[in-house]
């Protein structure tokens, strides 16, 4: 049978992922931490075990922010319990406070992009290959998140208007995305490949497919692309984590960003344009590439010089 405090924590969870909230780390999380209070015995949530679990990784993590981070997922959840439960204890704030680390991404060239098409031109079987080259090749145009590309259907490609429509995205947001006529050439010529070599399940709608002929999840892309980044030997700067498949999306952010410093434009006032075609909710998550890429805080003081002749200090 499960506890009261297992109970709440799935209406919690349930509640949250309705309103938007993907809630997958912090969901683990929570359940680890539930857990842990079934196995001491915890009917009622008390800071001081929320404390010591956050604390004490199983794996022994010393880590001062996964640690914060682990207590501010139940202090989230010990807020709506107090609620309904007056004797649940929320931790304060001021233990294991939490303090932003935002780690560069890795900006890959178009060249390192080229690399991993031709690697993934060599995936065994055929049809993982052609998925693999059509899958990287319409995340460096259009700069969406893996579980987007992964989620779109046949039905979401409209060739006479040119768009690739993305439903229901994170905070269950939905968009339409421009993309070039070659882009949907590309897409069509997958597509009759893709057929050829494994006759759709009936029902199925799904663009991209495994060598099985079923829906590519992020979690087995992210499996693959690790490979692909071993195979072509990409590397990442000095104090930036390993080159993940998100990162390409920050890529198609940067160079965006570049193209409006190199061509002279209003940078300001294209900004919300970029935030509406990466699909952020709030403009400030695509101001943070300005000041979190070398290159873009280069481009930016050379503006400033051209504009008034010298940096501001």
């Amino acid at each position: 049978m499960s506890s009261r405090l297992r109970l709440a924590a799935q209406d919690y969870l349930t509640m949250r992922r309705a309103l938007g909230f993907e809630l997958v780390s912090q969901g683990r999380l929570l359940m680890q931490f539930v857990s842990y209070c079934e196995a001491h015995g915890l009917e009622q949530l008390r800071s001081d075990e929320a404390i010591n679990w956050a604390a004490h990784p199983p794996k022994g993590g010393q880590d001062r922010v996964y640690q914060a981070r682990r207590l501010g997922v139940v202090r989230d959840f010990a807020r709506h319990l107090a609620t309904i439960d007056p004797d649940t204890e929320v931790p304060a704030h001021d233990v294991l406070p939490y303090h932003a680390r935002h780690v560069c991404p890795h900006i890959y060239s178009h060249e390192q992009i080229l690399l991993l098409i031709d690697a993934a031109a060599q995936l065994k079987p055929r049809l993982r290959a052609l998925t693999w080259q059509m899958l990287l090749a319409l995340l460096a145009v259009t700069g969406m998140r893996i579980s987007e590309a992964c989620n779109l259907n046949d039905d979401d490609i409209d060739v006479e208007r040119g768009t690739i429509r993305i439903l229901n995205s994170k905070f269950n947001k939905s968009r339409q995305v421009l993309v070039h006529s070659t882009t949907l050439v590309a897409l069509e010529d997958y597509r009759q490949q893709r057929d050829l070599l494994w006759e759709p399940t009936t029902g199925s709608r799904a663009l991209m497919v495994t060598s099985r002929g079923t829906r590519l999840s992020p979690e087995y892309a992210r499996q693959t692309f690790a490979k692909l980044i071993n195979a072509t030997g990409i590397q990442a700067r000095a104090g930036q984590h390993r080159p993940r498949l998100h990162d390409i999306r920050h890529s198609v952010a940067v160079w965006t960003l570049m193209g409006f410093y190199q061509d002279g434009g209003d940078v300001q006032a294209r900004l919300p344009l970029l935030s509406t075609w990466l699909g952020h909710v709030n403009p400030k998550s695509t101001y943070w590439y300005l000041h979190a890429v070398p290159e873009l805080l280069a481009l930016a003081a050379r503006r400033l010089e051209d504009d008034h002749g010298q940096v501001p200090s």
